[in-house]
């Protein structure tokens, strides 16, 4: 069942579109840049955060400068797809740092996951972990890399 979505008027948009391109500026330099007063801006922030629609506010760091330089995407098949199955998996991928998204996809594999990992024996023993190791795991297939074009974590709106 999808869950409700706000209705976003054009302040919303525009505050959710300086905040996607830069978290860090102050309510009230983000006033400014939206054209309202500190105190609206600081209450529009809060009814978005509290309706859900600004998840959180992170910093982005840069994978090579801290030592995970290899990306992967992975697919995986589970043996079992049945919805406590697929449940167990998510449990299992929720605990790993180095898989940064999970999705549960069709058709196809049964998830894709992205992965962040320092180079091949990090990603390895990251495979036995959750892949090898796991007993429902039917099939693993790894793309990995070998250039960047294009990330970005912004949602038009």
């Amino acid at each position: 069942m999808m869950s409700e979505q706000p209705s976003l008027d054009d302040l919303d948009r525009r505050i959710l579109n300086v905040l996607q391109a830069d978290a860090s500026h102050t309510n009230t330099e983000l006033a400014e840049l939206v054209h309202v007063s500190p105190p609206t801006c600081l209450r529009r922030v809060k009814q978005l955060t509290d309706n859900g629609v600004i998840e959180r506010q992170v910093a982005i760091v840069a994978p090579d400068k801290v030592g995970a330089g290899l990306s992967a995407i992975v697919e995986i098949t589970l043996d079992v797809q049945a919805a406590e199955r697929m449940e167990e998996f998510e449990r299992l991928v929720a605990t790993e740092a180095a898989a940064l998204q999970c999705y549960r996809v069709t058709p196809g594999p049964d998830f894709v996951l992205v992965v962040q990992v320092a180079d091949m024996p990090a990603y390895h023993a990251l495979a036995h972990r959750l892949f090898t190791a796991h007993a429902n795991v039917r099939n693993v297939k790894a793309y990995f890399s070998t250039h960047r074009s294009k990330f970005d974590t912004r949602i038009a709106v």
